[in-house]
């Protein structure tokens, strides 16, 4: 950490600016000017000391926020699932693995069901590798490993079990020294600009530094004033701070980000997320809390309330048993610190849901896995929409399949039903009115399951034909799941915004349809059928209704999002599955879930939610609109002020007058009032009109609409300064003190207009504390410059009531013009 933290510090140097104050300040040590040798040093550190102390804790927020990446990994310790981080993982250790799963360690193959692991990051073949148990010989070719899982690979398909054999930096892509999770901290595409910009800035003011230097050496000044005046004007006019303070704002952003949920692992979607315009979110665990709870059972052709449910016959405990059997959640007991045995439960939330409500009619699932245990599972995906457990039977006579799905999938593939203890032919017109079951479920926004079962001989029990096919359907189990707390009041703040919510889900229209009316989210319902059907540019005609989209997989999401960009729509999309990870790639801003979402989604997001709520990701887009404002304000700030030294040095030596500032003030003028100031307009509280607000267009520059701004801003600077300077002639040392601490006044007093283009009086004076402590500091400084024996080194002599007096108004005039400009636009608008 202090090699690291040294480094930099050291990088603080590495500006050209530096280089050259060096050299200035090296020359005058060979000319035996001493005390601007002393100065321009000290200038230097205390300059790089600032920003190394802005950046230390910009780089320690980015690398705290890292650690939350690190993916979590579930194992099996002393006989019990945990889900620890993948840093513990330890060789020994029984590791499970699941679809969408980022493998932490390697491992050897003792159990697998379908299991596929993309190994690209280590073998470079594109497609899915295969895995199975079987025992392979010692000399095998690491790419014709099956038995085995290797560190940063992907699960894609499937579920499995693996021994730990090597962690961290021993697995086979530690040993080729490949970072298995980083963040690449690349530029934004705003620093790009600015950086951009900041180099033609610096070309343009480096000539008219030389043409100034040029100019006094003509009207006979001396060589090396002018020489150090050059460098000084040249040093202060250059914005060469814009990228870095861009970097440090960014840096505290993301961390004000994290706070409300939102953890952003690429800096420009900070930026980007400002100008979202639609917003693609998921249904479950994002728009819904995903707390599963049953609610409602139908089987016996009866609906069943479970919280009135007293004596369930057989049926009903059919129907709880196969969710019981065809579930992969466990639930575990462990003991706490103070002895009590506590148990909590491992998998997906529906899965819990599920468990639970066989628990609680006496169903325990370790008992009925122990009787029928398991022979083979097909896994459920979201082609399929369904999944199959095949168990073996009590008395060891063959197995029965357990199925669980979509209803509309389960109800195709059923031949039969149970009906009070007899099996009867499930005729269509049966099949009708068990439809008619489903919608009512699905119309009281109850998220609906199908369960059916098949016993096969022992020959056909690992056939997925024979176990998926010719059903007997025994019911539906409906579960409620909530609209989070604040959902529906972040979709009204988007829609204030100008920011389409667009609801996507796995679930049916009617399910869809009822969630997005407790939201308050109005339009038109299309499902996978009726999307299938329309042509590129019918979808893209479409979605300017369609506000909902039901039965969707992972590619229609993908055609969705391409059909939104094509509109020239700025796109968040979230996603939690690794078949998500086209569309979040595709999206503006991807968005992963960081609690159900899988190792590989998060991988690819550009933002991680902590809380998967869609609430968060609104938080965000509000954080993005502050960034970009205050960014802009201190990018206005900074090239505002920045010009006035070099125009008055011109303006002196055009009238032949003495330089108005001399090298060593020009320096201290551009220490006190471009750092703080500027680094605290970063934390300018969000407008109150931010939410209010279409979004800003993305090609929309940075600098857009500001020259007239600055130009004025500069003009009056400059007559401010130069005016100061004159009140004083003859007296040129009093005149040099009055015009420089005129112009820090001025920039000081300056930076409060650029807080807002709304009057202070509508923002209010004390709501940005850190920018008056700021401004207090810089003055401070200023103040003991000229009052203490530092005076001697800059040149400066004490300035008395008297002349307060005259400097303030003028200081002030600055921020009561423009100031006194807002209220006045501000009345003919409201005209």
């Amino acid at each position: 950490k202090r090699a690291k933290a040294l480094i930099l510090f050291l990088q603080e140097f590495r500006s050209p600016l530096v280089y050259i104050l060096v050299a200035a300040a090296v020359i005058s040590l060979l000319l035996a000017h001493l005390i601007d040798f002393y100065v321009i040093i000290a200038i230097v550190l205390l300059n790089s000391c600032l920003g190394f102390s802005q950046h230390y804790r910009a780089e320690k927020a980015i690398q705290n926020l890292k650690q939350l990446l690190v993916p979590k990994a579930k194992v099996i310790r002393e006989g019990k699932l945990k889900e620890i981080s993948s840093h513990y993982l330890v060789p020994g250790d029984i590791l499970i693995v699941g679809e969408g799963d980022k493998i932490s360690a390697d491992a050897r193959i003792f159990e697998a069901t379908n299991l596929q692991v993309n190994e690209a990051v280590l073998t470079g073949e594109s497609m899915p590798s295969d895995k199975f148990s079987a025992i392979l010989p010692a000399e095998t070719s690491l790419a014709d490993r099956e038995n085995m899982i290797y560190a940063g690979t992907e699960v894609v398909r499937g579920n499995g079990k693996a021994i730990v054999t090597e962690t961290g930096m021993s697995t086979e892509l530690g040993k080729i020294a490949q970072a298995v999770q980083q963040l690449q901290p690349e530029p934004t595409p705003m620093q790009k600009s600015l950086s951009a910009f900041s180099k033609k800035l610096t070309a343009i003011v480096v000539v008219l530094a030389i043409i100034v230097t040029g100019l006094g050496l003509i009207v006979g000044m001396g060589k090396f004033d002018m020489f150090l005046t050059g460098i000084s004007l040249a040093v202060s006019a250059i914005p060469e701070g814009l990228p870095a303070v861009i970097t440090i704002c960014l840096a505290f952003a993301i961390q004000r980000m994290y706070r409300a949920n939102a953890l952003v692992r690429k800096l420009a979607a900070a930026e980007t997320l400002g100008c979202t315009t639609v917003i693609l979110a998921d249904k479950t665990g994002t728009i819904t809390a995903e707390k599963m709870t049953v609610t409602t059972l139908y089987t016996n052709k009866k609906f069943l309330d479970v919280a009135e449910l007293k004596n369930p016959d057989a049926e009903t405990m059919l129907l709880l048993k196969i969710g019981c059997l065809c579930n992969n959640a466990r639930l575990e007991a462990e003991k706490d610190k103070e002895g009590k045995e506590k148990e909590y439960m491992i998998g997906d939330p529906t899965e819990k849901a599920l468990l639970l409500a066989a628990k609680q009619f006496g169903l325990d699932k370790s008992q009925l896995t122990q009787a029928e245990p398991r022979v083979i599972e097909f896994p459920f995906t979201s082609e399929r929409k369904l999944m199959t457990i095949v168990r073996k039977r009590k008395d060891g006579k063959g197995a029965t399949a357990y199925v669980k799905g979509a209803p509309d999938i389960i109800l195709q593939r059923c031949g039969k039903e149970i009906i009070n203890g007899k099996v009867t032919e499930l005729t269509v017109k049966r099949k009708k009115q068990l439809f008619s079951a489903y919608e009512k479920l699905a119309a009281s926004a109850l998220r609906v399951l199908a369960f059916a079962y098949k016993p096969l001989s022992e020959a056909r029990a690992k056939s997925q034909e024979a176990a998926e096919y010719g059903l007997i359907f025994v019911g539906f189990q409906g579960m409620f799941d909530p609209p989070k707390t604040g959902v529906r009041e972040a979709v009204q703040q988007c829609k204030a915004a100008g920011i389409n919510v667009v609801m996507i889900t796995g679930d049916s229209a009617l399910t869809a349809k009822a969630v997005s009316a407790k939201i308050g989210l109005k339009g038109k319902v299309m499902t996978a059928q009726e999307l299938d059907k329309l042509s590129d540019e019918e979808l893209i005609k479409a979605l300017d209704k369609t506000r909902i989209f039901a039965r969707v997989s992972p590619e229609h999401k993908l055609r969705i999002v391409n059909a939104f960009k094509a509109r020239g729509e700025i796109v968040a999309v979230t996603g939690d599955g690794v078949n998500d990870s086209p569309a979040l790639k595709r999206a503006d801003i991807g968005v992963a879930m960081g609690i159900r979402g899988s190792d590989v989604a998060r991988d690819v997001a550009d933002v991680v939610l902590l809380d998967d709520n869609f609430a968060s990701i609104v938080a965000g887009v509000r954080e993005g609109r502050r960034i970009y404002d205050n960014i802009k304000k201190f990018t206005k700030f900074l090239l505002a002020v920045n010009f006035d030294e070099l125009l008055i040095i011109i303006a002196a030596l055009f009238a032949r007058l003495p330089l108005p500032l001399l090298p060593l003030q020009i320096l201290w003028l551009n220490l006190v009032t471009d750092s703080l100031p500027a680094l605290a307009l970063s934390t300018e509280p969000a407008e109150k009109n931010v939410m209010a607000r279409p979004p800003r267009k993305k090609e929309e520059g940075i600098l857009t609409g500001m020259a007239p701004f600055l130009i004025a801003a500069g003009i009056l600077a400059t007559i401010t300064t130069f005016a100061a300077f004159m009140l004083y002639l003859p007296h040129i040392e009093k005149a040099r003190t009055a015009a420089l601490t005129t112009a820090v006044l001025f920039e000081l007093f300056f930076v409060f207009t650029c807080r807002s283009n709304k009057p202070i009086k509508d923002i209010g004076f004390f709501s940005n504390r850190l920018l008056l402590a700021g401004v207090a500091a810089a003055a401070s400084l200023h103040l003991v410059a000229i009052y203490t024996p530092l005076s001697m080194a800059f040149k400066f002599v004490p300035l008395s009531f008297s002349d307060w007096l005259k400097i303030i108004p003028l200081s002030c005039s600055g921020l009561i013009i423009f100031e006194a400009e807002k209220l006045v636009r501000g009345k003919r608008r409201k005209k």
